[in-house]
C-alpha cells in the first residue's frame, strides 16, 4: 500500500509506531521496521545523549530499515539536552524525528539542517497548522482517544481526522484508537494517510515490558481509562488501577487549588516501576481506549501482516462490493 507516508520515511505499510516512555526501545522500533512500518525509538527514555547514541546503535544491529526516534518537549524542572540529543539522532545516522508536546519550533533550524524529516503529534488541528507552518513534513493528529496526553479540546477522531484533512497540505497519520485493519481503512477515508499506533504495539511479544502489564491490557476493556490532571490542563489518558483512583479522590478534595505536588506520589517515578517491575498500581500510566480492542499478544510481524490483510479485504471486498450490490426493496 502507497501513500505519502510511506513514501515520505520509505517504509513498506502506512503504520507508526508512537513513542512511549520505557516502551519504544530498539526490540520494539526494529521489530516494527522489519516488519514494514516505522519503528521509533523514545529519546527521553534514554536519560543520556550519551545512551540515546548506544540505544540507536543497538537498533542498528537489529534493522536495516528506517527508524525514527521521538522527542517530546515538554515542560520540567531541568530541561533536557535538546541539542546534545538531536547531534547524537544525526551522528547515529537516523532521519526521522517524531517530536510531542510543545512547538518544535526553537529546534527546527538544527533538525533540518542535520537533514531530519519531521513529523510533530499534535491533538488540535491549529497545531497542526502551526507545526506545517513551521516547516515539519508530516503530522500525527491525535484523537481524544488516546493514550497519554489528548489536549484540551476533547475531539475525537471522525470529526479531527476529517477537519484535518480539508485543512493541512502535508500529510498526516490518525493517532488514537488504531488497533486493526478496519482502523486504517477508517484512518484512509477520513483523509489520513497512514495510522499511528502506541498502546497497541504495546501489547506485541517484542515490547520490551513486564508481563504483568500485557496481561493488564488483555484484561482490560475500553472503560477502564480515566482522565487525569484535567484542573492542570495536563490531561492525560491513563489505565485505571488503585493508585488512579486515589489520584482521582485527591483531584476532587483539592478542586481548582490541585498542584502537581499534590499527586506527586501517583505520577513520579511511575514508569520503571511498571514497565520493568511489573508493579501494575504503582501510579498513573498512558492508555488508550483502543485497549479494549486488543485480545492477544502476537508478534509484531504478524500484527501488521494480519493488519494490513484486514485492510486489504475490507477494500476489495466489504467496500467495492457495496457498490456494486443491487439496491434493496
Amino acid at each position: 500500500m502507497r501513500t505519502r507516508i510511506t513514501q515520505l520515511f520509505g517504509i513498506e505499510h502506512p503504520i507508526m509506531q508512537g513513542g512511549m516512555h520505557f516502551v519504544g526501545l530498539a526490540e520494539l522500533a526494529a521489530a516494527v521496521s522489519n516488519a514494514g512500518g516505522l519503528g521509533v525509538i523514545t529519546g527521553l527514555t534514554q536519560r543520556t545523549p550519551e545512551l540515546l547514541a548506544r540505544e540507536i546503535a543497538r537498533c542498528r544491529d537489529m534493522t536495516d530499515r528506517p527508524f525514527g526516534v521521538n522527542l517530546t518537549f515538554l515542560p520540567t524542572f531541568s530541561t533536557p539536552p535538546y541539542p546534545e540529543y538531536i547531534q547524537a539522532i544525526a551522528e547515529g545516522g537516523v532521519r526521522i524525528v517524531e517530536t510531542a508536546g510543545r512547538s518544535p519550533e526553537a529546534y527546527m533550524p538544527a533538525l533540518k539542517e542535520a537533514g531530519m524529516t519531521v513529523i510533530h503529534k499534535c491533538t488540535s488541528v491549529r497545531h497542526a497548522l502551526k507545526a506545517e507552518s513551521i516547516g515539519c513534513d508530516a503530522v500525527s493528529v491525535d484523537g481524544f482517544e488516546c493514550g497519554g496526553h489528548p489536549g484540551e479540546d476533547d475531539i475525537p477522531n471522525m470529526i479531527l481526522q476529517p477537519i484535518a484533512a480539508d485543512r493541512l497540505r502535508i500529510p498526516f497519520v490518525a493517532s488514537g484508537g488504531m488497533a486493526d485493519g478496519r482502523s486504517l481503512v477508517a484512518a484512509l477515508a477520513l483523509g489520513a494517510e497512514g495510522i499511528n499506533m502506541g498502546t497497541r504495539f504495546l501489547a506485541t511479544l517484542e515490547a520490551p515490558v513486564h508481563a504483568n502489564v500485557k496481561q493488564a491490557l488483555l484484561e482490560a476493556t475500553e472503560t477502564d481509562t480515566r482522565l487525569i490532571m484535567r484542573s492542570l490542563r495536563n490531561t492525560e489518558r491513563v489505565l485505571n488501577n488503585a493508585n488512579v483512583a486515589r489520584l482521582i479522590e485527591i483531584e476532587r478534595e483539592r478542586g481548582d487549588s490541585l498542584t502537581i505536588a499534590d499527586i506527586h506520589d501517583q505520577v513520579a517515578g511511575v514508569y520503571p516501576k511498571v514497565m520493568i517491575d511489573g508493579n501494575m498500581d504503582a501510579g498513573a500510566w498512558s492508555c488508550g481506549m483502543v485497549v479494549g480492542l486488543i485480545h492477544d499478544i502476537p508478534a509484531v510481524a504478524v500484527l501488521i501482516e494480519r493488519i494490513m490483510a484486514e485492510a486489504s479485504t475490507l477494500i476489495r471486498e466489504r467496500l467495492i462490493g457495496l457498490l456494486d450490490s443491487e439496491p434493496t426493496q
